[in-house]
């Protein structure tokens, strides 16, 4: 088991191409909801975030994906069946994960963790929605930035982190000022009692938060 946390990143094709990717591994409650999905492609995405989250546990615990005790148990209503992953047998070891259109990302550690990963795809920021997530100092610096739709979206992810993370909610966002945060930042960075993994490819972009370091893992 290791004593940091650890994060991977893959492509829902590369998830499902793995030797292992049977959704066998899947909860009965999972494989239902899987079956609802309409469109294959939202199907495929559920179902490799919820392997991968598996195979990052395993990797973390150094035990067999089979036997990693996947659950889920929703913060608002207390129910289980959906909302933040959590392993049943496990108390001590903390999940995340994400996925958009065909890029999954999970993490399992010691400590509570957030993961976030979007895609970089055409868009738009909406000036509106800078006051919804943003606080001002962090507007200001968006607004000026050579590429204010991909430094929204940096910022957008950590939030989105710092959600799964505990640390925030939808409506405290513009509360959480993340301005002293560089925009095109390292891959390793910390910020208050918080490390911070981020990544930027072709296609996405990532970030994992916790109190103590992340690795990215291999899948």
């Amino acid at each position: 088991m290791s004593n940091h946390p650890l994060a991977l990143l893959a492509t829902t094709a590369e998830v499902l191409a793995r030797p292992d990717a049977d959704e066998r591994l899947l909860a009965d409650y999972e494989r239902e909801r899987a079956d609802r999905f309409r469109r294959p492609a939202d199907r495929d995405d559920y179902v490799a975030a919820h392997l991968l989250v598996r195979y990052c546990a395993a990797a973390h615990l150094g035990i067999d994906p089979a036997d990693v005790a996947f659950g889920q148990q929703c913060p608002g209503c207390g129910r289980t069946g959906h909302g933040r992953p959590l392993l049943t047998d496990r108390p001590g070891t903390h999940l995340s994960l994400s996925h958009t259109g065909g890029v999954i990302a999970a993490a399992a550690g010691p400590v509570p963790i957030g993961v976030d990963v979007e895609h970089l795809g055409p868009r738009t920021t909406d000036p509106a929605s800078l006051s919804h997530v943003l606080s001002p100092a962090e507007a200001a610096l968006i607004r000026d930035h050579p590429d204010p739709t991909r430094a929204f979206l940096r910022q957008w992810v950590r939030k989105e982190a710092l959600i799964k993370l505990g640390r925030a909610t939808l409506d405290s966002l513009p509360e959480i000022d993340l301005s002293a945060l560089p925009l095109d930042p390292p891959a390793q960075h910390r910020h208050g009692d918080l490390h911070y993994l981020e990544l930027t490819t072709e296609q996405v972009v990532f970030t994992a938060a916790a109190t103590l370091p992340t690795t990215l893992g291999e899948l």
